[in-house]
């Protein structure tokens, strides 16, 4: 059947066909919604110890830390082996740890030669960190 021997209608109908499929090639439905991403947590299991601010236990002043900032008491500061900081866990990062209390901040980096091991700061107090004591925990940051 020949354009000319089509009903004005089928011609419309045609054509607004066309419209339709020139104005979807241009521009595809949009894509669903996606849900958005969850923030990436890391974990890992450290044998975690614990540290204070005397000369025995650090090299030089027993109040700086590798990242430059100062050790006061009542910090939750920790120091990390050289593996975990390789692994993301960067100074400044905010750490929780399976069984201790709040949020602990890396701000230290531990001797060469330990590995998958953290120190929590315990300022001055020599009995808290004696009752700690050395233990496997699991922690979970967000790099």
């Amino acid at each position: 059947m020949s354009e000319g021997s089509r009903s004005p209608s089928a011609r419309i109908f045609a054509a607004a066909a066309l419209a339709v499929a020139f104005a979807c090639a241009r521009h595809p439905a949009p894509a669903p919604p996606q849900p958005a991403p969850r923030a990436r947590v890391d974990t890992a299991v450290v044998t975690a110890s614990a540290y204070n601010s005397t000369p025995g236990q650090t090299e030089g002043d027993p109040f700086d830390t590798a990242s430059g900032r100062r050790l006061q008491p009542g910090m939750k500061a920790l120091a990390v082996s050289p593996d975990l900081l390789a692994d993301g866990l960067d100074f400044g990062t905010k750490v929780r740890i399976e069984g201790v209390d709040g949020e602990w901040t890396v701000v230290d980096r531990m001797p060469s030669d330990r590995r998958r091991a953290i120190d929590l700061y315990f300022g001055q107090d020599d009995a808290a960190a004696r009752r700690f004591g050395k233990k496997q925990v699991r922690i979970h940051w967000s790099p």
